[in-house]
């Protein structure tokens, strides 16, 4: 069993900056790519930005020069840093992790909850 837990959203300015958080925790073995989608309200689930094993990164063409993403292997932890933040950038981001709970076990994906990002004109 692996959970995955977010924290840091919240009702933000436009121009201002938000660092979400996701922890991963449970029966983990190793973790391959972590990373984050968003969903604004009527619209479908978009990748924002993903982060590999060896730090390699990815970012969606709306948040390049925005937000960086970032990991902690020895914390289990994905975050997302949100600088110059939009009202286009309003949406549930949700965390998600590749994961691999024993030796010899595929990896599976997992979700986090979900957290809200609000940003105001």
């Amino acid at each position: 069993q692996v959970q995955l837990v977010e924290s840091g959203g919240g009702l933000v300015q436009a121009g201002g900056s938000l660092r979400l958080s996701c922890a991963a925790s449970g029966t983990i073995f190793s973790i391959n790519v972590m990373g984050w989608y968003r969903q604004a309200p009527g619209k479908q689930r978009d990748l924002a930005a993903t982060i590999s094993s060896d730090g390699s990164t990815n970012y969606a063409e709306s948040v390049k020069g925005r937000f960086t993403i970032s990991r902690d292997n020895a914390k289990n932890t994905v975050y997302l840093q949100m600088n110059s933040l939009k009202p286009e950038d309003t949406a549930v981001y949700f965390c998600y992790a590749t994961v691999k709970p024993r030796p010899g076990r595929a990896y599976g994906l997992y979700w986090g909850q979900g957290t809200q990002v609000t940003v105001s004109s």
